[in-house]
């Protein structure tokens, strides 16, 4: 088995690979360019595709006309092309309606998008549900145009090649089964053309997480979304309304790539578990990070976390969105991410995934005074590791709040000891027979508390140290 960090690094180095083969591509809200890329992270997993009508309903939204674009550009009477969709997918405001016309400068100049404050770069702008048309580019290449056309009034072709027509809306789905049907979603946004960050990030780090859960022991369902942004959560929703109350944790990725410290966005209750995985994870990496509360803006975590569904959903971030400059715009490329941030945010995920599998109840089996640790041989099982003491210390707390009231991921925060050493001193405290697994009823059908109960049968009653 590789070392870990020699992991990390190949995992990191094989997600920017992912980025920069899937840069290229022109993905937009709906079209080609998202069958393309969903068919590519389809050799990596084993995705499912899926269609949804243009003009079905989405709650209050319908879906839209696909788009596709073949080419795009504006001649100068010379025939030169002086903007080129070859060049940069960016350069055409996504969703244009399809033009052909020979126009005069003063026309044309209301349809060109630039950024006066980064004249060198190309922002990257839609206009999806309005009929409108418009190219981006650099505030300096607009300079130079209006320079030339107000030495003569000057005319331009401008030809947008494109379709807007009834079709669908796709995206990918991947069910990785576990022994319940609870499930673990995870979304990301995959309709940005050449942008890296926002969220080519996304996109590599959520296909790389599902390799990682498909060869994991589990007892969650994790459901992967690779979802066009904002109508395509609520067409996933509007799907499967009748069955979200399955959802007991999940995240949002985006934005997981730049040099940023990691920030997590809390889920609209504020306190779900995946809250508190996350902000445990955050606060033992010994990095800086954030942890903000909940607003209904930015990703698709809004709509996860609309009153009306109110899932157990946070996002995982680096720099927010809107506030790293480069954000929609050309200079969000592939310099931008690196695999070693990739790799962090993969990581912390990973983390996650394992506070969620392992958090559980347990009953000491000796809960009268503390056990003597020599005879049952766990000093031996200590062994001469440079981490000894940690462990040990880990299992003093494992066993004195056991009680079946306590998770480990309480007992974790209580300690601030991290979740995986808790969890490997709950492994060998079982395997010395001093510990067992408690069954969890959390709630009846009605909603009344439980009791939990011992693997024997008998219920844990009320205990002076639960909290």
């Amino acid at each position: 088995m590789a070392h870990p960090q020699i992991q990390l690094e190949a995992t990191g180095k094989a997600m920017h690979e992912l980025a920069t083969e899937l840069y290229p591509i022109c993905r937009s809200i709906t079209g080609d360019g998202v069958r393309e890329t969903l068919a590519r992270l389809g050799r990596l997993i084993p995705l499912e595709v899926r269609e949804v009508p243009t003009g079905e309903q989405a709650f209050d939204w319908t879906i839209p006309q696909e788009w596709n674009i073949r080419d795009a550009y504006i001649k100068d009477a010379a025939g030169r092309r002086v903007v080129d969709f070859r060049e940069s997918n960016l350069l055409v405001v996504h969703g244009s309606r399809p033009i052909r016309e020979t126009i005069r400068w003063e026309e044309l100049k209301p349809h060109l998008h630039t950024l006066p404050d980064h004249p060198g770069w190309i922002p990257y702008r839609t206009c999806h549900h309005t009929n409108d048309w418009g190219f981006c580019l650099s505030h300096d290449q607009f300079e130079q145009l209006e320079h030339l056309a107000k030495a003569a009034d000057r005319e331009y072709e401008v030809c947008i090649d494109a379709t807007l027509c009834d079709g669908s809306l796709t995206y990918g789905e991947l069910l990785v089964p576990g022994e319940t049907s609870d499930e673990v979603l995870i979304s990301t946004h995959i309709c940005h053309p050449s942008l890296a960050n926002d969220n080519l990030s996304g996109i590599s780090v959520a296909t790389h997480l599902a390799r990682y859960v498909r060869e994991q022991p589990r007892r969650y369902t994790y459901r992967f979304l690779f979802l066009p942004a904002t109508i395509g959560a609520i067409a996933w929703l509007s799907a499967n309304e009748s069955d979200v109350d399955r959802v007991k944790h999940g995240w949002v990725l985006s934005v997981v790539g730049d040099a940023g410290p990691s920030t997590y966005k809390k889920s609209r209750r504020g306190d779900a578990e995946v809250d508190r995985a996350f902000e445990h994870i955050l606060r033992s990496s010994g990095q800086p990070y954030s942890l903000v509360e909940f607003d209904p803006l930015g990703y698709d975590q809004r709509q996860f976390c609309s009153p009306g569904f109110n899932l157990p959903m946070g996002c995982l971030m680096r720099t927010p969105n809107g506030r790293y400059p480069e954000y929609h715009t050309s200079a969000d490329n592939l310099d931008l991410i690196q695999p070693e941030f990739l790799a962090d945010s993969w990581a912390k995920c990973t983390a996650v995934v394992r506070v969620l599998e392992g958090n559980r109840r347990y009953a000491n089996l000796n809960p009268k005074c503390e056990p003597r640790l020599g005879p049952r041989g766990l000093y031996h099982a200590f062994g001469a590791r440079p981490d000894r003491e940690h462990l040990q210390a880990a299992t003093m707390w494992v066993l004195n709040f056991s009680d079946g009231g306590h998770t480990l991921l309480d007992i974790a925060e209580r300690s601030d000891i991290d979740f995986d050493t808790i969890r490997e001193a709950a492994d060998l405290l079982i395997e010395h027979e001093l510990l067992e697994k408690v069954i969890d009823h959390r709630t009846t059908a009605a909603g009344a508390a439980c009791n939990p109960e011992r693997a024997d049968g008998r219920a844990i009653l009320d205990n002076p140290l639960q909290t």
